[in-house]
């Protein structure tokens, strides 16, 4: 017998006071045409909304989009509370204006990968479809 096989569900968020969300709606677009579950959560979530929602949508991924330069502070606050949940079977990406010198420190952290403004869709795509194993 064949398994079905199940889309991948992300959660993109904009945490902290970031208001430009143009490009999360764009990622989130292409992962939907890719075939995926995306769920957008909106502007300024807290890292509580964030979590809440990762667990409330059972998603694989948790996508952080962010502009604002908060990035280090914010994916700490997020991976701790992940932590706290019992969530670390859920993966983390980062997508925004990151600086190339803060990419190893936030795989330190726990990210999976970190995506800079400009990485073309494909590369996110092929990216969680080879790290995001789903068969039911």
């Amino acid at each position: 017998m064949e398994r079905k096989k199940i889309p991948i569900r992300v959660l993109v968020a904009k945490p902290g006071l970031d208001g430009h969300d143009k490009g999360a709606k764009v990622v989130v677009r292409a992962l939907r045409d890719a075939g995926m579950e995306a769920i957008y959560t909106g502007l300024r979530q807290t890292v509580d909304q964030i979590v809440r929602a990762a667990i409330q949508e059972d998603v694989d991924v948790i996508g952080l989009s962010i502009l604002s330069g908060a990035h280090l502070g914010l994916t700490a606050k997020l991976m701790k509370r992940m932590q706290e949940e019992k969530m670390e079977d859920k993966m983390v990406i980062l997508g925004g204006i990151i600086p190339r010198e803060d990419i190893l420190r936030l795989k330190e952290m726990g990210v999976a990968e970190v995506f800079p403004v400009g990485t073309n869709f494909a590369e996110i795509i092929h990216f969680l479809q080879e790290k995001v194993e789903k068969e039911g």
